[in-house]
């Protein structure tokens, strides 16, 4: 057995595995009951779209979040709370990989359910709870990879390596910054007491098990030229370009976890660090430096890091619990119960910014828009199309025929794909990600409805446009499709050089 490994006679398994299934469960209920607030966001009608189109892959992301949808599509249709199933469900299952971690490290009951209630409450795992895109199984597969990780160690059986592998394909599969993971878990193996475990096949075999999972999307990769890098490439000048990346180190005090747990989480950090009965496990250390340190100097936005926390969270509650068993019986008593209202008032002040509590425009739903933009993104779809669907039906009868419906973002496309049915839309045509893929038909149209351009974007137009004015959702709220300045076109007159309008690659957005 490896050095450090801890024996199986920890009290309570079974006691422990079931209050961590009853809070999980509890947590998914809440958010079952929730996610039928608002509509669809606007990176989730890419994703629902894509489930429709299934592939080995995309511009943007691996297949399995569009498989996960595809899935969720035909258990659930197009519900919100089903679409979101599978969101929740990691965010639940990665509470208690939390807990379990804080229990292989030694923590006792307080430490373990106070490792999964601290997970619960991270902004970052509230949000991506509430809506299915590629990061909201991130987490979880960081969770998984520190809980295997550590028994590997405290078990002595190689074979865990085969796990860890099983994970890394699944988050190869979902995206591609669990590679920035992977850099952390081999740093920490060299700088551990792990390395030993080189030595032997099974690190290697876990390795193989990854690649193998990661080879269809790779080979997908090859065939379209590595898009993803011309993406990623893309993505990262405008966030720079829009300051998204700046205030990273800042972001890290009081974004992922909250402001209230920074204490927590740091002590978990020097925790591992620096005590001597964490040596052993001091490779979850070096997961969270080495990845906190690639993401920082490749100019990562500050929420890329969030799922190494909760690792971190549950060191420092094991930390927490050794503290308090050497303090006197009576204060001991007191910090346990200040330590759970602490928590308490963590989970309420990151579910009134996180969780869709409160309808559109009130106190709530304010007070969450002046922290982030995902609410505002899911209002006025609908309406779009709705919209769309009108000058649709005010063209001439042998005109609409002919008309196809130009989107220049994903949100606009994918609602259109998924309301216009219904109405009467034709089919969309986009030149943005893996919706350029896709053609623009055959004929091309004589005519098109052209979203997602201002006034002046169209003066370079070589077709004739006219305006049919802006699109506002009837509540009033501003988001990119109400605040942007952008118009609906109607084109005419379009030149016989499709090809050339269409150009050699996608946009990107």
């Amino acid at each position: 057995m490896l050095e450090g490994t801890v024996t199986s006679n920890r009290p309570a398994l079974r006691t422990d595995l079931v209050l961590l299934f009853v809070l999980a469960l509890l947590r998914l209920v809440l958010h079952i009951l929730l996610n039928t607030q608002y509509g669809f966001h606007r990176d989730e009608l890419q994703v629902l779209d894509d489930a429709q189109h299934l592939d080995w892959g995309f511009v943007p992301y691996p297949p399995l979040t569009p498989f996960l949808g595809w899935v969720e599509l035909h258990l659930f249709g197009t519900s919100l709370t089903g679409f979101r199933f599978f969101a929740a469900l990691a965010q639940c299952a990665a509470m208690v990989f939390a807990g379990l971690i804080a229990r292989e490290v030694g923590g006792r009951r307080f430490a373990v359910l106070l490792a999964a209630v601290a997970t619960a409450t991270m902004p970052f795992s509230l949000v991506m709870s509430s809506m299915l895109m590629y990061s909201s199984l991130d987490l979880l597969w960081w969770v998984a990879i520190a809980y295997f990780t550590l028994r590997l160690i405290n078990s002595g059986n190689p074979r865990w390596w085969l796990a860890i592998g099983l994970v890394f394909g699944l988050g190869l599969m979902t995206r591609y910054k669990i590679a920035i993971c992977a850099a952390g878990l081999f740093v920490g193996v060299v700088a551990t007491y792990l390395r030993r475990q080189l030595l032997t096949p099974w690190p290697w075999l876990g390795a193989v098990i990854a690649l193998l999972m990661f080879a269809p999307n790779l080979l997908w990769q090859v065939q379209h030229d590595f898009i993803y890098l011309d993406f990623v490439k893309h993505i990262h000048e405008r966030d720079i370009r829009w300051h998204r990346t700046d205030g990273f180190w800042v972001q890290q005090l009081y974004a992922n976890t909250g402001p209230l747990l920074l204490p927590l989480w740091c002590a978990g950090l020097l925790f591992l660090t620096f005590a001597q009965a964490m040596r052993p496990y001091r490779v979850l250390a070096w997961i969270y430096v080495i990845a906190l340190t690639l993401f920082a100097v490749s100019g990562g936005r500050g929420y890329y890091i969030a799922p190494a926390y909760p690792m971190l969270l549950a060191a420092g509650a094991v930390a927490f619990q050794e503290w308090l068993d050497r303090q006197r019986a009576a204060p001991a008593r007191m910090l346990h119960g200040g330590a759970w209202v602490v928590l308490a008032l963590a989970g309420v002040s990151s579910a009134v910014v996180a969780l869709p509590l409160g309808p559109v425009n009130s106190p709530m739903w304010r007070v969450a828009r002046k922290v982030h933009d995902n609410f505002a993104e899911q209002i006025g779809w609908p309406e779009l199309a709705q919209r769309v669907a009108d000058i649709y039906h005010s063209l001439p009868e042998n005109e609409r025929g002919r008309t196809a419906i130009l989107t220049n973002n994903y949100g606009e496309a994918g609602a259109l794909n998924l309301y216009g049915p219904a109405l009467g839309l034709p089919p969309v045509i986009s030149r943005t990600n893996t919706y350029w893929y896709r053609g623009y038909g055959d004929p091309p149209p004589a005519v098109i409805i052209e979203l997602g351009n201002d006034a002046d974007d169209e003066k370079g137009s070589a077709a004739q446009c006219t305006s049919f004015g802006r699109f506002s959702n009837s509540l009033g709220v501003q988001n990119e499709e109400s605040a942007s300045g952008y118009e609906i076109f109607v084109c005419r007159d379009i030149p016989p050089k499709w090809q050339e309008i269409w150009g050699g690659k996608p946009r990107y957005g």
